[in-house]
């Protein structure tokens, strides 16, 4: 039997380039070769798409990959591909014309961070009619806008910690007022986030009033829309959701796993930069009735969102209350060797190996549901003969 073609994109323009690297590289050293072909894609940070590995063995050249993690080189990539410019195979061929044409069945985004994971990509292959891992454009967008998710957690009667939002034409006119606006319903420390970033690129703690606008301008980098959470004294706590296989089933929903940040929070560089950054303790030392609590929080919170393939839930459980809030969901959650999702899955009984299969199979079924809908109209006469 062929075996299936992967494409694994990696790289990107957003803020977390670096960290999709360490990602594909773990993706692709344990996407199962007895089944799948792989086949790299790369992003460089100017928006270059490169088939190959031609942008992982230029970024390892850079100190800032080097410092997040020492990668091993023996891999990996067919070396017949480097450094082809993708746009010499022409859009043409990477449409769905016919099998022999695309240069691969289905695509494995390990990508992270605006221009990748908020439903950009996945508008694009949806375009050119490609199947791909992960959720579909909706939810990658509402994964990503922390805003519009709590609005929607909100609606389902699903706690979050108050937050106010800014958005940067607001924020020009009327800043000094936003500020008192924070002041006054906020207790410090609060946190500021661009709505629109991951591994908490952007994000500040801010205990004073003082640090406060320095705190926003910065966030500005990077996003148009900013929001300032108020903190709460919790622990954090962390759930991988997997879409089960038959198709209407509840997802399958790991152990709870707890992230304690040795730093202020849990920040890029505690995540990435830190060996010591964050200790990761699976599964969390909870109640079983707070274990069973969080899981089944974790698969309303994915099905609210209406999200497919995977997802890591972020939640805070307060220490005085136990009561659990709605932090964030990641629709492309890490793959490198310290994420939360693989080891959080591997507890649960589902191998490295195992999960990215499945994966891969899940794309692959949904797309041929999808292929089945009539795009046509069709009028009641023909519907009902």
């Amino acid at each position: 039997m062929d075996k299936i073609r992967v494409a694994v994109l990696y790289g990107g323009r957003s803020g977390e380039h670096e960290v999709s690297l360490i990602s594909a590289t773990n993706v692709i050293e344990n996407l199962d070769r007895s089944k799948f072909e792989i086949i790299p894609i790369g992003i460089d940070q100017q928006g270059g798409w490169y088939l190959g590995d031609e942008v992982l063995k230029k970024e390892l050249a850079g100190q800032r990959v080097l410092q997040l993690q020492q990668l091993d080189e023996k891999m990996l990539f067919n070396p017949n591909l480097l450094g082809k410019n993708i746009q010499e195979l022409q859009m043409a061929s990477i449409k769905k014309s016919t099998a022999s044409v695309r240069p691969f069945d289905v695509v494995f985004p390990v990508i992270h961070g605006t221009l990748c994971e908020d439903g950009t990509i996945q508008g694009l292959l949806e375009s050119a009619d490609i199947p791909y891992v992960g959720c579909g454009v909706l939810a990658s967008a509402i994964g990503m806008d922390k805003d519009v998710s709590k609005r929607l957690m909100q609606d389902a009667n699903i706690p979050v910690a108050k937050y106010l939002v800014i958005k940067r034409g607001q924020w020009d006119r009327h800043p000094q007022q936003f500020c008192q606006d924070v002041i006054k319903q906020l207790p410090f420390p609060v946190f500021v986030k661009p709505a629109n970033t991951g591994s908490s690129v952007g994000v500040h703690k801010v205990k004073s009033a003082e640090e406060l606008s320095v705190a926003i301008v910065d966030a500005f980098r990077y996003d148009t829309k900013v929001i300032v959470e108020q903190g709460i004294d919790a622990i954090e706590l962390e759930v991988a959701v997997l879409e089960s296989d038959v198709y209407g089933n509840d997802p399958i929903v790991s152990v709870v796993g707890e992230i304690r940040p040795s730093h202020e929070f849990y920040s890029y560089a505690a995540k990435y930069l830190d060996q010591h950054g964050a200790e990761s303790i699976i599964p969390a030392p909870v109640s079983p009735e707070i274990q069973e609590e969080t899981r089944q929080l974790a698969s309303k919170i994915f099905n609210v969102l209406e999200c497919e393939g995977m997802a890591r839930v972020d939640l805070f459980l307060e220490r005085h209350t136990n009561r659990l809030y709605f932090n964030e969901v990641n629709t492309i959650p890490g793959f490198t060797q310290i994420s939360m999702y693989p080891k959080l899955m591997e507890a649960s009984g589902v191998s490295y190996k195992e999960l990215l299969t499945h994966l891969v199979m899940l794309a692959i079924k949904r797309h041929d549901r999808k292929s089945k809908l009539s795009r046509e109209y069709v009028s009641d006469e023909e519907c009902f003969t």
